[in-house]
């Protein structure tokens, strides 16, 4: 029987089973059948479980918040960017947090980092450990929407791990003199190696001081981020990348030293010439209640300052060259406290081998005073929580603990809290971990504080604003303090400590220091690439500016953006008074070329807006203006008239006279002007468009440029024309005439007026971008050498490399502004720059742009390959999730049996290997890859991979292969995984809608490829 072509045959129809269908009917499954199915297929943890997950020795990241390079993407695209943020607001430090999101939505994770590190040294610690839905979270405005509020912490987190990554140096402001006054190396000493110092030290270290020491009892740095938080919350290594970040500025650190009448005292400090001190000790001992009185470890009682160093030191690598063995826990643990120590305790317990953990406290849910996110924690890996109980009684038999009694407590009316002697609990226990809290209290400690005062509580007295303690010359922050509870409080007590200290010593030697602090930012090498260029004889201080467009409807609004450091801009298009235009309105819209996306982060807009309403005479004296106070920076007018030789010259004339540097001439407005016989009635005619360069170009000597059109067949003729005529160079492009879009009742949008009138607009943003790459490669690949001014979706400094690579010079923004700012400046400039640093360095050659090579992850975290250890892919889901889980337990096990000393590696920055790029020399690197189609090899093709361990069993790529390809992805019914087959094209379809970055990767084809023509060929191809 002849085969029907137009069917699929037998062995596709297998690969079709899983495929979408039409619903023909309702469908029918018993409740019983689905409670069965519903398990296979279960992701998240069943609320009926009745066994717990092993955890011992599994110190694997466990935070909600962490985030790989797709969600972070996705998060920061959400992120609403608010005017005058509460997010900020609420940040002990003070972060932009705007703007650092800004920075990752761009992926510009240097800027983000830089942003960061600049007001919080401890940037990856606080992304990490912050009880961000306290702080900045809390604020956030998105709290008031559906979706929720935005995962500061995790952005925070990702942008300064992927800085850690690029492995590159701290260093001073590059504007502190290399002859520095003699103050600045004045003797300074911090005690306690935690956060509350290092944020101290670096911040006077950015300052200009040379001569810094902090001192550490321990042999070990960081305080309670290193010994009393967990490695599954905060690794050691950032401890140490941070600490390393300190020491890049000259801040050195002695470990073994402290603050002791035994050891370094103050009175000993001033003796020695020590002109300032900050004392960052924490508070070292821990409250201990009488109940436990004679109790220690042997017994199994512990506090949290005994028990949380151990598992710190058995656990952290690098943290010390021994390895000790883990507190070996067995049995029921019960953990005393509601804070945030007392739940790392609970989770740390289940990882030292507890079977059971209950967590007691004193008064009720609402009253406690961890985080949220930290009692989730300990929720989901099954600890039990007691409210209510105050400690009574230990039950000790055989010298061990057996049991606790607890005795109920209530409020009463007055708000006070009670214990009712009459209701008691009794809990079987192996062992008992106590963490209520720390306190001052060593005798030898308080000796050497002296002449300090102290306070009722027993801590130094200190100035909350200026942290300054009863002697000017001692400084302290952190938890001595009394009000830090936080991490990142510690570290904002220390940043605001370093001010005060640099006013003070500055005062001994009769210096003013300004009311307004003052504090430096962070800098790297890479703030001081040189991301200048010259085109048509002009020097721009960066290579992005404002588009003649709404972002420079006034000259008001250019100076704010001169200020903010944009390296040029154009007026917005002006006319002769005898063209002058009246707007009408609405007139700018979003585009829907995104979707259903609300707010900021827009793909495009549409508008119907003319030029400026405002007079050449306005423009003119602006430009004086303008030019008189930011000579650096290159100013454009840009003009129109009708082809009229006479009306060309006047104008040109006058804005040359005004002190323009250079003009440009709008031949391009897609809507309004045309129909006046101006813009695109100009530009689309080159013939029209050499006529009127050659009369400017008799008329003015400044350079000038002709902005064109996309909307012609050849926009190379034009660009030719323009060349022909005299122009130094051209814009590519303007807006694409379009119409955006129509309501259910045909009524078009923007409609003008009662008639509800619509017209052609021009369509910009992110939309039009591949429309503007092919306009400016086109034409630097037909005229080498002449300057091109891009516009047409800029909205980053990695979108702006795309223009400068296919022959841009410099760079025109307008819709990214719309969305946001004019502050988005910094975040190009430093994107920029950080993109050229990179190139010049070996290391991270594998890395495209600031995205280092995607780790085979899920959520984010790595995953060990399942495969490598039993031989088969497991998906992530229902029993083959239990199966993993119960694998990677027998690993962790066997690596504990297995593992011997931590070994410290000390890494060294990455040092450039090759000159660092310039602008210049990125300038159309891209054109030789762009050719004809007949320039393209049809016999070296590639096929798709699909990495199992990565892969979240959507299923996208196998139905977009099946109806938009070739059918050569199979889909496994049981466990959801793909497999491509050896029908394989190369078309790339999955990986475009693949979820996950780099999931799917195309590799080369190791077969000769050949196609399917469905009929034998008829006659031989001529190719």
């Amino acid at each position: 029987m002849e085969r029907v072509l137009s069917r699929d045959p037998v062995d596709i129809e297998n690969i079709l089973a899983l495929n979408p269908r039409k619903q023909t009917h309702a469908s029918l499954n018993s409740t019983a059948a689905r409670k069965h199915e519903k398990k296979h297929w279960k992701r998240n943890a069943d609320k009926s479980c009745s066994s717990c997950e092993r955890l011992e020795n599994n110190f694997d990241d466990i935070k909600h918040t962490t985030l790989g390079e797709r969600g972070a993407l996705r998060e920061a695209m959400r992120c609403l960017k608010c005017a005058d943020a509460p997010c900020q607001k609420s940040c002990p430090t003070n972060l932009d947090i705007k703007s650092f999101i800004t920075s990752i939505a761009n992926k510009n994770y240097y800027g983000a980092a830089k942003m960061i590190f600049s007001d919080n040294p401890l940037g990856l610690t606080c992304g990490m450990v912050c009880p961000t839905s306290d702080l900045c979270v809390g604020g956030c405005n998105l709290y008031a929407t559906e979706e929720g509020p935005i995962n500061i912490g995790g952005l925070q987190q990702f942008a300064t791990e992927v800085f850690r990554a690029m492995n590159i140096p701290q260093i001073r402001n590059p504007s502190l003199p290399e002859e520095i006054p003699e103050a600045y190396h004045a003797k300074i000493a911090l005690f306690g190696a935690g956060p509350a110092s290092i944020s101290c030290a670096t911040f006077l270290a950015r300052l200009g001081y040379s001569d810094i020491t902090i001192f550490e009892k321990e042999n070990y740095v960081g305080g309670l981020s290193t010994s009393e938080i967990p490695q599954f919350r905060l690794p050691y290594d950032v401890v140490h990348f941070e600490t390393k970040l300190m020491k890049d500025l000259g801040v050195k650190i002695i470990c073994g030293r402290s603050l002791s009448v035994e050891g370094l005292t103050l009175s000993a400090l001033k003796k020695d010439d020590y002109q300032a001190v900050f004392i960052g000790i924490g508070l070292p001992e821990p409250k201990r209640e009488p109940v436990f009185q004679g109790l220690g470890m042997d017994e199994g009682f512990y506090t949290s300052k005994d028990f949380l160093p151990m598992v710190a030191m058995a656990s952290k690598p690098g943290m010390c060259a021994c390895r000790s063995p883990l507190p070996s826990i067995q049995g029921t643990v019960i953990v005393l406290g509601a804070g945030d120590t007392a739940f790392d305790c609970a989770t740390s317990a289940l990882r030292c081998g507890a079977r059971r953990v209950f967590v007691v406290f004193r008064k009720g849910f609402t009253n406690i005073r961890a985080v949220p996110e930290e009692m989730d924690l300990a929720k989901e890996e099954k600890c039990e929580f007691l409210p209510f109980l105050s400690p009574w009684k230990v039950i000790v038999k055989g010298g061990k603990i057996a049991a606790m009694e607890f005795v109920r407590t209530e409020q009463g009316e007055d708000g006070n809290w009670k214990e009712d002697q009459d209701q008691v609990v009794r809990l079987k226990a192996n062992v008992v971990i106590s963490a209520f809290g720390s306190i001052l209290n060593d005798p030898k400690v308080k000796e050497a504080l002296s002449p300090l005062k102290f306070n009722k509580w027993g801590l130094p007295e200190v100035d909350l604003e200026t942290m300054q303690t009863s002697e000017p010359w001692i400084f302290a922050g952190g938890d001595i303090s009394g009000l830090a509870n936080t991490t990142v409080e510690s570290v904002n007590d220390g940043k605001q400590a370093s001010w005060y200290m640099h006013k003070y010593i500055q005062s001994l030697y009769d210096v003013v220091v300004p009311d307004v602090p003052q504090l430096p930012l962070f800098y790297t090498p890479i703030d001081l690439v040189d991301i200048s260029v010259e085109m048509a004889g002009l020097k721009f201080p960066n290579p992005f500016g404002l588009a003649s467009a709404t972002p420079t409807t006034s000259s008001p609004m250019i100076r704010r953006a001169f200020e903010a450091g944009w390296g040029f801009a154009l007026t917005k298009t002006f006319s002769l008074d005898k063209d002058i235009v009246t707007n009408v309105s609405p007139r700018i819209i979003r585009g829907t070329t995104s979707g259903p996306i609300y707010g900021p982060g827009q793909g495009s807009f549409l508008n119907i807006e003319l030029i400026s309403e405002k007079t050449a005479a306005y423009w003119c004296k602006s430009v004086t203006e303008l030019k008189t106070d930011f000579p650096d920076k290159i100013l454009i007018a840009s003009i129109m008239c009708s082809y009229n030789k006479e009306d060309w010259t006047q104008l040109s004339k006058m804005a040359e006279a005004s002190g323009a540097d250079a003009l440009e001439l709008n031949l391009s407005c897609p809507h309004g002007m045309g129909e006046r016989g101006m813009g695109l009635a100009c530009g689309q005619d080159p013939e029209l468009v050499r006529n009127i360069c050659r009369w400017v170009r008799q008329a003015v000597q400044i350079p000038f440029f002709a902005k064109l059109t996309p909307n012609v067949t050849d926009i190379v003729s034009i660009a030719r024309a323009s060349q022909e005529g005299g122009a130094d160079g051209v814009t590519a492009t303007n807006t694409v005439s379009g119409l955006m879009g129509l309501r259910a009742d045909g009524i078009p949008w923007p409609a003008v007026g009662r008639g509800d009138k619509t017209t052609y607009g021009g369509v910009s943003g992110n939309a039009i971008r591949p429309i503007a790459l092919r306009a400016v490669s086109a034409i630097a690949h037909a005229l080498p050498g002449f300057p091109v001014l891009a516009t047409g979706g800029i909205d980053s400094a990695e979108s702006g490399l795309q223009f400068l690579h296919c022959g841009a010079s410099v760079l025109q923004v307008c819709s990214a502004i719309q969305n946001q700012d004019f502050t988005v400046i910094e975040d190009y400039c430093t994107g920029l720059k950080a993109l050229l640093y990179l190139k010049s360095i070996e290391e991270l050659q594998d890395w495209d742009g600031q995205s280092p090579p995607t780790i085979r992850h899920q959520k984010g975290k790595p995953v060990p390959s399942v495969a490598d250890l039993v031989g088969k892919t497991l998906p992530s889901f229902g029993p083959y999730l239990e199966q993993r889980k119960k694998i990677i337990a027998e690993n962790k096990l066997k690596l504990k049996e297995e593992s011997g000393p931590f070994s410290q590696v000390e890494t060294k920055h990455f040092i450039p290997k090759k000159p660092i790029l310039t602008v210049k020399d990125i300038i159309g690197k891209a054109l030789r890859y762009i050719g004809t189609y007949g320039e393209l090899s049809n016999t070296e093709q590639v096929v798709a991979l699909i990495d199992e361990e990565m892969c979240i069993n959507c299923g996208k790529c196998y139905m977009t292969c099946n109806d938009s390809g070739y059918q050569a992805i199979q889909f496994d019914p049981e466990i959801h995984l793909p497999t491509v087959t050896d029908s394989c094209t190369g078309c790339t379809l999955c990986l475009s809608v693949c979820p996950i970055i780099d999931c799917i990767r195309m590799v080369s084809r190791t077969t000769p490829y050949e196609p399917r023509r469905g009929l034998p060929l008829a006659v031989n191809p001529v190719c």
